[in-house]
C-alpha cells in the first residue's frame, strides 16, 4: 500500500482559504484537519462523534464543516476537528461528496462511477 497526498483548500467563515497537504486514506470516513488549520479558519464543533482507530482504541472528537477545494471538485464536507499535532486527512466522505474515488493501483483520485437505485 502506497501513501498518496493531495494539496487543498479549505475554508471556513472567513473568506480567506488555507491551503492543506492532505493523507488520502480509503480507510477514514471523514476528513481531519489538524487543530490549527480549524482554529485558524474559524470552525466551530457542532457534535461528537466516536472513532475507532486503527489499533482498535476509541476516541471522541468533535466535527464540524468545512468548505474543502481540490484540483478535482469543490464543496462542502463535515470534518474532525484534529488536534495539535494530527495529521490531515481527507477522507471518503468527503471523496464521495465530490464525486471522487481513490484508485489505489495509480494512487489518483478519479471521478466516480454515480449509481442511482
Amino acid at each position: 500500500m502506497g501513501i498518496s497526498y493531495i494539496k487543498a483548500k479549505v475554508k471556513g467563515k472567513k473568506k480567506t482559504g488555507i491551503d492543506v497537504k492532505f493523507l488520502i486514506d480509503s480507510g477514514a470516513t471523514y476528513t481531519l484537519l489538524p487543530e490549527k488549520v480549524w482554529k485558524n479558519l474559524g470552525l466551530k464543533p457542532k457534535r461528537e462523534v466516536k472513532i475507532i482507530l486503527a489499533d482498535g482504541t476509541e476516541i471522541t472528537r468533535k466535527v464540524s464543516e468545512c468548505y474543502i477545494e481540490l484540483p478535482q471538485g469543490d464543496g462542502h464536507t463535515p470534518v474532525i476537528l484534529g488536534e495539535k499535532d494530527d495529521e490531515a486527512v481527507l477522507g471518503v466522505v468527503t471523496l464521495e461528496i465530490l464525486g471522487l474515488v481513490f484508485n489505489p493501483l495509480k494512487r489518483t483520485l478519479e471521478p466516480m462511477r454515480m449509481l442511482l437505485v
